[in-house]
């Protein structure tokens, strides 16, 4: 298994920077969102290009890293329609460009579940769901064309809230070109901190789209003040390992990036996470 995180975690830097930042760090792959790791380089809507893509990934491939997977965190559910739109258009781009980067999966989240609760207060979920699945059609048409992936991440309080939602939108999408970015940490109920309940959910998950899962994020979770709160792997409750077995059982190889992390928190967490893989 590939063992990355994110190329932000070490700061928004100069693109040259950034790649000696990361290097030798025992990291295999980055989840790279550009205008967030990048400072020397406009990547906004319209200015990338084939060229500038194998630029910056050819960076990254002399570090000795990997770009496994392009984030591009859109709200694909905005209620302004020209916000959504250019969200929309940068999505694609992302898309159209990925393999020139060295990948094939562009990633993001699914807005807030409670976006249209103001304007709605019965359907204000349904609203949602009809957009972010007007979204999502429009995007697959764009990654069938040019022969990548979607990888859209489930997260508790957002639109695709739950395991049942995220297969509800595999099953209306049905296409191979949609993916699971599969997060335990996000998808876990606030209930579920007792081990047994964790193995429970986590079996639930992996039953239902553990085959169509193209790439895991790993964090750690801690419980304070009664809510779950996000750390990094190995300073919490979360049962990493069993995670770790059943990720292994369902996809073997798969890429896992780590988060919560900061640039000097990067080796305590990649060695955690590595001893735990070949135990």
């Amino acid at each position: 298994m590939g063992i990355g995180t994110l190329a932000h975690s070490v700061g928004h830097l100069p693109l040259q920077q950034l790649t000696a930042k990361l290097s030798g760090r025992g990291i295999d792959f980055v989840q790279l969102a550009l205008t967030k790791a990048i400072s020397d380089i406009d990547t906004s809507l319209g200015k990338l290009s084939p060229a500038l893509a194998n630029h910056i990934g050819e960076q990254f491939h002399r570090a000795g890293i990997r770009i496994g997977v392009l984030g591009c965190y859109i709200n694909p559910i905005h209620p302004d329609p020209q916000v959504r739109r250019h969200e929309i258009n940068r999505f694609k781009e992302h898309l159209r460009y990925a393999r020139d980067f060295g990948t094939s999966i562009v990633a993001t989240e699914t807005a807030d579940l409670t976006t249209y609760l103001t304007q709605d207060s019965e359907r204000y979920e349904a609203i949602g769901w009809e957009l972010l699945k007007q979204t999502v059609e429009e995007l697959v048409e764009e990654a069938e064309r040019w022969g990548v992936f979607i990888g859209l991440e489930p997260v508790f309080t957002h639109t695709l809230s739950s395991t049942e939602k995220m297969c509800r939108i595999l099953e209306e999408i049905p296409s191979s070109n949609l993916g699971v970015v599969f997060d335990p940490v996000n998808l876990l109920p606030p209930a579920a901190v007792e081990v047994a309940s964790q193995n429970a959910f986590l079996d639930d998950a992996f039953t239902a789209f553990g085959d169509r899962i193209i790439l895991a994020h790993l964090k750690d979770v801690i419980v304070r003040n009664d809510k779950l709160e996000a750390v990094a792997s190995g300073k919490g409750i979360f049962q990493t390992k069993s995670f770790l077995e059943k990720l292994h059982h369902y996809k073997p190889g798969i890429d896992i990036s780590l988060e919560q992390l900061a640039d000097d928190t990067i080796e305590e967490a990649l060695q955690y996470v590595r001893t735990l893989l070949s135990s």
